[in-house]
């Protein structure tokens, strides 16, 4: 039983410090993590000035998590491997959705993805990224495995895009 117990601390340990580190995370959640929660956050930030703290614009930050959830939809145009898709990945999701909260890298662009450039503009971007979470809302039918984590259904890939959101946001301020 212990062995048990010490196997899976060190493999859930070993995550950790692939995904940077992340249980020192310790920033809360801007709002619940549920699309409802997103959508309050993102109408939130309509028509304000923004600036990010660092790395991309605000524009490319709302561009690069609508890219996420339309390939959720759609099919992300690269994927990691199998043995990634069934053991690593899914294992830092699991990390991520037991925190309730999500840390990767904030400047790495989806495998495969096109550029970050359209829309342009910060409030077409976040209109194009509340558009992608209301299609995903509503969307009944199959979902496209995610390009590191696998197979997820719809509550887990809706908590997925929650915690990218709010990974990304914690670089984006008031200007």
């Amino acid at each position: 039983m212990r062995r048990r117990t010490l196997l899976k601390g060190a493999a859930l340990g070993g995550v950790a410090v692939m995904t940077g580190g992340f249980w020192a995370l310790g920033s809360p959640a801007p709002a619940p993590v549920s699309l409802e929660g997103a959508r309050r956050v993102l109408d939130g930030l309509a028509g304000r000035p923004l600036i990010s703290v660092t790395g991309w614009s605000p524009a490319e930050v709302f561009n690069h998590c609508a890219q996420s959830i339309e390939y959720s939809l759609e099919g992300y145009p690269e994927l990691k491997p199998a043995w990634f898709r069934h053991s690593i990945g899914p294992a830092a999701f699991a990390v991520f959705s037991a925190r309730g909260a999500m840390r990767h890298p904030l400047q790495e662009a989806i495998p495969g993805a096109a550029p970050l450039a359209e829309p342009t503009g910060q409030d077409a971007a976040l209109q194009r990224l509340q558009a992608a979470f209301a299609r995903f809302a509503t969307h009944t039918g199959a979902l496209q495995p995610h390009f590191a984590y696998g197979a997820l259904d719809h509550d887990a890939y809706s908590q997925a895009h929650v915690l990218h959101l709010y990974n990304h946001l914690s670089l984006i301020r008031l200007a």
